[in-house]
This record gives structure tokens, sequence and C-alpha cells, in this order.
């Protein structure tokens, strides 16, 4: 059981592993996906998730830009209003003027 405890680290933990502050590890958590699961109110981290992380290197976009990069690239698209008109049209909701 000990070398299976040893696998999973708490937010303290897995920043001395890192060699970072706690501060860095919440940001890499956000901005390049650093895997962890939330137990709570408390944060775990497994040894060997990190590990795989570290060897997959850093994205060259974070998570959040990535969603932001593929929300915006339907800003023009017509179809993406054409499907929002026929969904508010099922629910019973008119949409004036281009906007619901």
């Amino acid at each position: 059981m000990n070398g299976l405890m040893s696998e999973v680290l708490t937010l303290p933990e897995a920043a001395a592993y890192l060699r970072l502050s706690e501060a860095e590890v919440l940001r890499l958590i956000d901005e390049q996906e650093l895997p962890m699961r939330q137990v709570g109110k408390e944060l775990r981290f497994l040894k060997s998730a990190i590990q795989e992380w570290l060897a997959r290197g850093a994205s060259t976009v974070s998570g959040k830009a990535a969603q932001l990069a593929v929300a915006g690239s339907w800003k023009d698209d017509p179809l993406v209003d054409l499907e929002l008109q026929e969904a508010l049209r099922r629910r019973g909701r008119a949409i004036s003027a281009g906007k619901p």
C-alpha cells in the first residue's frame, strides 16, 4: 500500500515534485492541462500522470485558448445562425433581427 500511496500526490507534494510553487502548478492545470482530480476541496495528482504530461511537452495552445479559437471560427458561419434559429423555433422562441 505504501507504494500506491506514494503514487498519489497532494498539491504541495506535486509542487515539490515539479520543483514549482503551488500557484504555478495551479496555473499549469488551467493553461496546460496538467492532469489532476479534485476530491472534495482537495486536489490529487498521480505521479505517473505527471510524468506522462512532462514527456508529452507543453501544448502550443492552452485548453481555454483552443476552445476560444474553435468558437471564433464559427463567428461568420451562416449555418450556425440557421442552427440557432431552428433550435429556438423548436423551443417556441422567436428571433428578431438576427438576435435570440
